[in-house]
C-alpha cells in the first residue's frame, strides 16, 4: 500500500540554456553534462549557481552512446561509436576545459603521458580502453572509483589507481637524462616553471582487474559499488559480490550442456520465463553460471565470487504497459555511510539495490542480510527512477513523483546497537511508503540527480490526438494523485527543454509533514496516518542526518563541495538545525504512541526518551482534556512506570508527585505501593497520600506492603504511634515478605549494577533505632533474593552508622542464611577480623546506651554450621568473668569460629599477629591455630610451658585416631623429661599419671617397657606395667 500526502517535496525550477537538443544527459561533481543528439561534443554546467553557467565543452571522439560520470577521480565514462565501430573512453581532468584551446592528451589505458605533456602542466586526458567486446553498458563505483563494463556476455572489472604527477616527472627526466644527456639543463628550467600546485596533482589510470563471463545473459544495464556488481536484463536482475583473497581459489566452472542443447533445440518456441526472487545463499541456485577470469598485472590475491540476489520476473499485462514493453529499468546500487564513519573508509554501512518495472519498483538492503525493504506500486507507467538518500524520483511521460524510501531505518539500525531497545527507537524498515505532490511537466525521458537538484530532459508531446485521449483517459483511471499545475514549455520554441528542479531542503519538507499531520491529529489523534506521516518524518530527518554528516566527510571525492569555503560552518548549523528538530519529531511520536493499542504502547518510552523532554513536560502533554472521554493512555503508563520504577533518581516536586499519585489511583491503582516507593516520589505529600491509601485499603483489601507503606507515611508525617500501630499489623516474617516484595521501601538506588549508589530511605533509619532485627533479617532476605548485592548493604549499614554493630550482625546472619561459598568466605574472614579487632582494641566500658550484639556466640553455635562447639581445653585456659561481657563475646565467637569447620586458619594467622600471647585467652587463639595447621608437637611443649593443668585435656580432645601415638612418641617423654626436672609439681605429676594411664591402654607390654625411662623408679611404673599386662592377656 502507498500513503498519498499532499506535501510539496519541490521549491523551484530553472531551464538550462542549451543551443542544440540534448541527447544524453547525466550529473555529478556539481556539473551538468549534456550530449547533443548525434553530436560529438559534451557541454557542462554548473547546477550549483543560479543560471546553470556553462564551465566547459569539449569534443569526444565520436558520437556518444551512452556517458557516466564518476564521483571518485572526477573522470566521465562514456560509450561511443565511429566508423560503425564502438569505443570505450574516460575523460580526466575535464574542468581545464574551460577555454576550448586548452591542450589534450590522448593515450590508452595502462600508457601514461611522459616527457613535454607531463611537464606542461595539468591538461585534459582522454584514455581508451581497448575491449574484445562491444561495450553495452558502464558504470562506476561511488564509493571506490572502479569501472565496470558490461559486454555481450561479459562484465570487465577496472581498478581505479592513482599515480602523483611529480613521480611521473622524475621517471621521464631520467629517461631524457640517460637519452640525451644534453638536454639536462633545458629540462629543468621546463621543470622549474611547472607550478607547484601542478606537481601534486594525481594522474588517474586503471588496471583490468577481473572478467566475468556470463554466457546465459546479455546485460542490458550494469551497477558496481564497494565489491557488489549489479546486472540487469530485459526481465533479471543478479547481484554478485566481489571479494579479494590471498587464499588461491579456482574458480568454480557450471556448466550445463545438455541445458544449452536443449534450448537450442527450442529455439523456435517462445519460452515464458517463470517468477523468481532467490535472496542470499539461495541466489546461487539460480541457472546463471558465472565464471572469473582474473586479468590484473599485480599479483594481488584470487576474487571470490558469491551470489547475493537474483530476481526473474514474468512478462505481464497492466494498464498503458503491453507486455513486450514490460523491462526493467533504473538498477542502480546505492551506498550509504554512518555519521560516524571517516572519508578513508571505503566499506560502506549500507548498500541498497533498486530496479524498476514500468509498474512497481523494487528496494533491498543487501548488507547483513538480503531484505526487500520496499515495493513502489506507480499509478502509470514510469519511464526512469533515481534513488537518492531520502527520496525515490520517478518519471512518467509526463510527471515528476517522488516517494519516500526506507534506507535511514536501515542504516541507523546498523549505526546504534541500542535502537529497537527502550533507550532509543527508530520507525520499522517495513514500513509504507508514501509519495508526495506530483509534479507536471511534457514529455520526459529521462532524470538524473545531484544533491537536491533532479535534471529533467524532456521532448515535445508528438503523439496522435487519438493517443493523448487514451493517455487523459488512462489519467482518470488510476487513483487520485494531487498534482500541481504544468510549466509550460520556453518561448524560445523549440520541442524540447532541460529542467533543473530543485527540492525543498529537508527541514522545510518535514516542517510541512508536521503541519499536514495536525489536520489528522485534530480530528483523530490516534489515526495510523498522523502516526506513519510522522514516521516519514522522522526517517527524512535521520537520513538528512546521515547526508550532512557525509558531505564534510567525503567532500574530498567531490570537487563541487570542496571549492565551498564556508562548508564546515554550513553542515555544523544545519546538523544542529536538524537535531533538534528530530528531537520535536520524537515527541511527537511519543505524543502518538502514548495514545495508541497495547501493540505498539512500548514505543513511547524510547521517543520520549530521545526527545530529552522532562517527565513534568511529558506529563503535561499527556493531561486528558476535561471535556474528552480518553483517559491515560497505556504508553504513557508505560514510560511513567519504567520512569519511576528503573530509570532516574532525579526528585519530582510535591506538586508533580501529587499529581503522579493521582494518575496512578485512577489508571492503575495496583501500582500505587510501588509508586509510593519510588525515588522520584520522596516529596508527596504524605497526608494526602495516606488517604488515597487508605482507600485503597478499603477497597482492594490489606496487604503487608501496603501496610509498609502506609506505616512510611506514617513516620512521615512523625506520627510515630499510628507508625507502630502499622508495623505491630503483621508478624516480623511478614514483614520481611514484604520488603522482598517492594525492595525500595528499604532501599533506593542500585539500579545501575553491583557498583551502582544505593542509600536508605526513612524507614530504614527508623528500623536501625527500632527493630534492628527486623532490618537485618530483611537486608539478609533482600540479599538472598538478588535484590542487593553485598557491598551495597554494606554501604547502607555504613550510610546508618552501624558498621560496628548492625553491620557483623548482618555478615553473621548472613554465614547462617547464605549457601554461596564465595560470600561464606568473604564473610568467615570479614568477621573474624572484626573479633580480632575488638579483642585488640582496649574495650571502653559498658554503657547503658551500647546496643549488643543480636546473636550470641551459643546462639550461633547452635544455629549455624560455620560456628564450632569450643573445644573443652579451651574453658581452662579462657575462664569466664575475667574480662568486660563484650570482649568475652567476641572472643568466644573467634574461638567457636576457629573451631569451626569452615573458616581458613591460613587466611587469619597473619591478623592474629596484633594478638599477644602473653594473656591466657591470646595465648589460646594462638594454640586453636597451631592445632588446626597440624602443629601437635609444639602445642604441646607450648602448653606445657604456659598452662600444663590443660594439657591433659587437650590430649584428650586432639590426640585421637592417627594422632594416637603423639602420647607415648611426645607427650609422655615431655612429662618425663619436665617432672624429673620438677619432681614437686603436682600438676605435672597428675599429667604424668593420666598419660600413663592412656599409653597403658594403647600399647602392648614389651612397647610399655621400652617407653619406661632408664632411671625411672619401678614402683613408680608397675602398677600401669601391670595393667597393661592384663589388658593384653584378657585381648
Amino acid at each position: 500500500m502507498v500513503h498519498v500526502y499532499n506535501c510539496h517535496p519541490f521549491s523551484s525550477q530553472q531551464i538550462v540554456q542549451v543551443e542544440q537538443e540534448p541527447g544524453l544527459v547525466c550529473c555529478g561533481g556539481g556539473a551538468l553534462f549534456v550530449v547533443a543528439t548525434g553530436g560529438c561534443k559534451v557541454e557542462a554546467y554548473s547546477v550549483e549557481k543560479e543560471g546553470c553557467p556553462l564551465i566547459c565543452r569539449f569534443a569526444t571522439m565520436g558520437t556518444v552512446k551512452s556517458i557516466q560520470h564518476s564521483k571518485i577521480g572526477d573522470y566521465l565514462v562514456t560509450i561511443e561509436e565511429k566508423n560503425s565501430a564502438t569505443y570505450l573512453r574516460i575523460y580526466t581532468n575535464w574542468r581545464y576545459q574551460a577555454e576550448e584551446k586548452a591542450r589534450v592528451g590522448v593515450r590508452l589505458l595502462g600508457h601514461l603521458l611522459r616527457g613535454a605533456s607531463v611537464r606542461g602542466g595539468v591538461q585534459m586526458e582522454i584514455i581508451e580502453i581497448p575491449l574484445s567486446e562491444r561495450p553495452v553498458a558502464v558504470a562506476c563505483c561511488s564509493v571506490t572509483g572502479d569501472l565496470l563494463v558490461g559486454c555481450e556476455n561479459t562484465l570487465v572489472l577496472f581498478t581505479l589507481r592513482r599515480q602523483n604527477q611529480q613521480s611521473l616527472q622524475n621517471q621521464s627526466q631520467q629517461i631524457l637524462q640517460s637519452t640525451w644527456p644534453n638536454t639536462q639543463q633545458s629540462s629543468s628550467q621546463s621543470q622549474g616553471q611547472t607550478s607547484s600546485s601542478n606537481q601534486n596533482v594525481s594522474i588517474l589510470d586503471f588496471e583490468r582487474s577481473v572478467i566475468l563471463h556470463l554466457p546465459k545473459i546479455k546485460p542490458k544495464r550494469v551497477a558496481l559499488c564497494g565489491g557488489y556488481v549489479a546486472v540487469q536484463t530485459e526481465l533479471e536482475v543478479l547481484v554478485l559480490k566481489l571479494d579479494e583473497s590471498s587464499e588461491p581459489k579456482t574458480a568454480e566452472e557450471s556448466s550445463d550442456t545438455n541445458k544449452a542443447d536443449h534450448l537450442e533445440d527450442q529455439a523456435d518456441f517462445l519460452l515464458l520465463p517463470r517468477h523468481q526472487e532467490l535472496l542470499g545463499d539461495r541466489a546461487k541456485d539460480c541457472d546463471i553460471a558465472v565464471t572469473i577470469e582474473k586479468t590484473g598485472l599485480e599479483d594481488r590475491g584470487q576474487y571470490t565470487l558469491s551470489y547475493i540476489l537474483f530476481r526473474r520476473f514474468t512478462p505481464d499485462f497492466f494498464q498503458g504497459c503491453s507486455v513486450e514493453e514490460t523491462q526493467l529499468h533504473s538498477l542502480q546500487l546505492y551506498p550509504l555511510f554512518t555519521s560516524t564513519q571517516s572519508a578513508s573508509l571505503e566499506e560502506p554501512a549500507c548498500v541498497f539495490c533498486f530496479f524498476s518495472l514500468p509498474n512497481a519498483g523494487y528496494l533491498y538492503s543487501l548488507k547483513g542480510g538480503v531484505e526487500l525493504l520496499s515495493v513502489y506500486q506507480y499509478p502509470e507507467k514510469v519511464l526512469e527512477a533515481v534513488l537518492t538518500d531520502y527520496l525515490l524520483h520517478v518519471i512518467t511521460k509526463n510527471a515528476l513523483q517522488c516517494f519516500t524510501v526506507r534506507c535511514a531505518a536501515v542504516t541507523a539500525r546498523i549505526e546504534d546497537p541500542y535502537i529497537d531497545t527502550t533507550m532509543k527507537a527508530c520507525p520499522p524498515c517495513s514500513l509504507e511508503v508514501c509519495a508526495l505532490r506530483m509534479q507536471l511537466f511534457i514529455g520526459l525521458r529521462s532524470v538524473c540527480v545531484y544533491g537536491r537538484h533532479v535534471i529533467l530532459l524532456s521532448t515535445a508531446d508528438t503523439d496522435t490526438p487519438e493517443e493523448t485521449e487514451r493517455t487523459t483517459q488512462r489519467r482518470g483511471l488510476s487513483r487520485k494523485w494531487t498534482m500541481s499545475s504544468p510549466k509550460e514549455t520556453s518561448t524560445a520554441g523549440h520541442g524540447w527543454n532541460l529542467y533543473v528542479v530543485d527540492t525543498v531542503s529537508p527541514l522545510t519538507l518535514y516542517q510541512e509533514m508536521v503541519e499536514y499531520s495536525q489536520r489528522y491529529a485534530e480530528s483523530n489523534p490516534q489515526a495510523q496516518s498522523l502516526r506513519h506521516l510522522l514516521s516519514e518524518a522522522h526517517l527524512l530527518l535521520r537520513a538528512s542526518l546521515l547526508q550532512t554528516s557525509g558531505q564534510q566527510q567525503h567532500s574530498e571525492g567531490d570537487p563541487a563541495v570542496s571549492l565551498q569555503t564556508d562548508t564546515d560552518t554550513a553542515v555544523q548549523t544545519d546538523s544542529q538545525e536538524l537535531e533538534e528538530a528530530l528531537r520535536q519529531n520524537c515527541a511527537q511520536l511519543g505524543d502518538c504512541f502514548s495514545r495508541s493499542g497495547q501493540k505498539d504502547c512500548h514505543l513511547a518510552l524510547p521517543y520520549y526518551r530521545m526527545s530529552g523532554l522532562p517527565v513534568t513536560e511529558v506529563m503535561a502533554r499527556n493531561r486528558p482534556v476535561p471535556s474528552s472521554p480518553h483517559s491515560y493512555g497505556p504508553g504513557f503508563l508505560f514510560y511513567l512506570k519504567h520512569y519511576l520504577f528503573e530509570e532516574t533518581e532525579q526528585c519530582l516536586s510535591q506538586e508533580a508527585a501529587d499529581e503522579v499519585i493521582d494518575i496512578f489511583s485512577q489508571s492503575e491503582p495496583s501500582q500505587l505501593v510501588s509508586v509510593c516507593a519510588s525515588p522520584p516520589m520522596v516529596n508527596v505529600s504524605p497526608a494526602r497520600t495516606m488517604q488515597i491509601l487508605q482507600h485503597l485499603e478499603d477497597t482492594a483489601g490489606v496487604s503487608v506492603p501496603l501496610t509498609i507503606t502506609m506505616a512510611t507515611m506514617m513516620l512521615l508525617l512523625d506520627d510515630l504511634p499510628r507508625y507502630t500501630q502499622m508495623m505491630e499489623r503483621h508478624a516480623e516474617m511478614l514483614l520481611v515478605y514484604g520488603f522482598i516484595e517492594e525492595s525500595r521501601l528499604l532501599l533506593h538506588g542500585g539500579g545501575g549494577g553491583q557498583h551502582a549508589h544505593i542509600r536508605p530511605t526513612a524507614l530504614t533509619r527508623q528500623l536501625a533505632k527500632s527493630q534492628p532485627g527486623l532490618l537485618v533479617a530483611a537486608m539478609v532476605a533482600l540479599h538472598e533474593n538478588n535484590k542487593v548485592q553485598l557491598e551495597q548493604a554494606d554501604q547502607i549499614f555504613k550510610e546508618l552508622g552501624c558498621e560496628n554493630c548492625l553491620q557483623v550482625d548482618f555478615w553473621e546472619a548472613m554465614l547462617m542464611a547464605s549457601s554461596q561459598e564465595a560470600v561464606i568466605q568473604e564473610l568467615l574472614f570479614r568477621v573474624a577480623s572484626v573479633y580480632i579487632d575488638r579483642l585488640a582494641n582496649s574495650e571502653p566500658p559498658p554503657t547503658p546506651s551500647r546496643r549488643r550484639s543480636l546473636k550470641s556466640a551459643e546462639d550461633l553455635i547452635n544455629s549455624c554450621i560455620h560456628y564450632g562447639a569450643l573445644y573443652p581445653w579451651l574453658t581452662v585456659l579462657s575462664p569466664a568473668q575475667t574480662t568486660s561481657s563484650q570482649h568475652q563475646e567476641a572472643l568466644h565467637k573467634l574461638q567457636s569460629l576457629l573451631c569451626g569447620p569452615s573458616l581458613s586458619v591460613g587466611s587469619v594467622v597473619p591478623l592474629l599477629e596484633r594478638l599477644s600471647e602473653e594473656t591466657l585467652w591470646g595465648f589460646s587463639l594462638h594454640l586453636l591455630c597451631s592445632t588446626r595447621r597440624g602443629q601437635y608437637d609444639s602445642s604441646i611443649e607450648k602448653l606445657l610451658d604456659r598452662c600444663p593443668q590443660a594439657i591433659i585435656a587437650y590430649a584428650n580432645h586432639q590426640l585421637q585416631d592417627k594422632n594416637m601415638v603423639l602420647w607415648w612418641q611426645k607427650l609422655l617423654p615431655e612429662l618425663c623429661n619436665r617432672t624429673r626436672a620438677a619432681s614437686d609439681n603436682s600438676i605435672l605429676l597428675a599429667a604424668l599419671k593420666e598419660t600413663l594411664v592412656v599409653v597403658a591402654m594403647e600399647t602392648s607390654p614389651t612397647e610399655f617397657l621400652e617407653l619406661i625411662p632408664d632411671d625411672g623408679t619401678a614402683s613408680y611404673f608397675l602398677p600401669h606395667l601391670l595393667t597393661c599386662s592384663q589388658k593384653h592377656l584378657l585381648a
